[in-house]
Formats: C-alpha cells, structure tokens, sequence
C-alpha cells in the first residue's frame, strides 16, 4: 500500500494528520505485517506570502476575521493535538512563514528522511517558535539531524528543488486540492482532512479487501 500526503509544515491540521497517519500506519504493520510506503508532497496554504513571511498575529485574526474568532481557533487546535500526543505552542510563533525553502529542501532528501525532516521542522516551528523560512534556520534544523546541511544549502543556492516544489502545486491543483492535509492511497482513494488514526486503519482494510 501506498500513501502521498500532501502538506504544508506551518498547518497544524497536516501535523495532527500526519500523526495520526502515522499511529494507523504502526497499527496496520502490528496487525497484518505489511509496510505502508508513504511519499510526501509539498503544498502552501498561502502562496502570495513574501519569501521572509509575516507576522502571524495579524495575518491570522485577519484570516479568521479578529481575534475573537483566531484565540479559540488555536485553542481548539491545541486541544485537538494534545489528544494525540502532539504539542502546539502558539505563544511561541511569532512569524507566519513562506515555506518554499523548507519544501525545497524535503525534495533534496532522500525519501527515507523526509519523515524526519518535517517532524523536525513542525516542531521547530509549532514547539519552539523558530521562523523556518529563514535558511539558516532550516540549515540549523537539518544540522541538527545529522544531515549535510552544507550541500544543502549549495543545491538551494543552484535552484535544486524549485521545480519538484511547482511540480507538486501543479499536481495538487490538477487533482483539486484546496486544503491540506490530503492523502491518496494507492493512487486511487483519496481521504481530505486531519482522520482519526482509527479511521486510517478502516481505510486500509477495506482497500486491501478490494486487492
């Protein structure tokens, strides 16, 4: 089975998601023994930020319409994670980042490390308030994980994942995406949304009984 996500790193919904996909994916392998192969994608909520990004409290409250509706927003998205084990300190995000060079860089990896890569980034950005759009924060965080965070900044400074990350919006919008996370299992079922881990694996028995 197979699973393409796509995401962007400043959704909470996509890290709440991916979570949840990912305790499914535990429960399957203890359950029937087979491996779920999972690729990921780069998607942006927010397209027209400028690349240094803006100031979350206001692009939020005037996403959300004032602060009366953006405070309970989070709050709601805080509860949510910490049901599934996931932390969310919004107090500590001060930026609303242009994503682009941390999609980028996911593209550069090899697919083994992208699940790592982004854990590291939400966290980064959701846990501990740091502005992943600047690079040498995201050079810090793939530092951090044992990655060769020079030739990664020598690719980015070619142009090297620029056209994986356009090709992924065009293949997000061609499918109709207009919200992440989403997840289309073996190219053909598509599941839109933040689902229950419990849901996932309702998902995989049902497509594996059609097999």
């Amino acid at each position: 089975m197979k699973i393409d996500v796509y995401s962007d790193m400043v959704c909470p919904w996509c890290r709440i998601g991916k979570k949840n996909m990912s305790d499914a994916i535990e429960t399957w392998l203890e359950q029937t023994g087979q491996t779920v192969e999972v690729s990921y994608h780069a998607y942006q909520l927010d397209a027209t930020l400028p690349p240094e990004g803006l100031p979350f409290n206001s692009v939020m409250e005037k996403k959300m319409g004032g602060a009366e509706r953006f405070k309970p927003m989070l709050q709601r998205v805080t509860d949510a994670g910490a049901a599934v084990g996931v932390t969310f300190n919004f107090d500590k995000v001060e930026r609303m980042p242009n994503t682009v060079l941390a999609h980028r860089i996911t593209a550069l990896l090899p697919e083994e490390d992208e699940v790592y890569w982004l854990d590291a980034v939400m966290k980064a950005y959701f846990e501990d308030g740091r502005d992943i759009a600047k690079l040498d924060v995201l050079l810090e965080i793939a530092s951090e994980l044992g990655l060769d965070a020079e030739e990664a900044k020598r690719l980015l400074e070619s142009g090297e994942g620029l056209a994986d990350v356009e090709q992924d919006m065009a293949s997000a919008q061609a499918l109709g995406i207009t919200g992440v996370p989403f997840f289309i299992i073996n190219n053909k079922y598509a599941l839109s949304g933040a689902y229950p881990s419990a849901q996932f694996v309702e998902a995989f028995k049902k497509i594996s009984q059609e097999n």
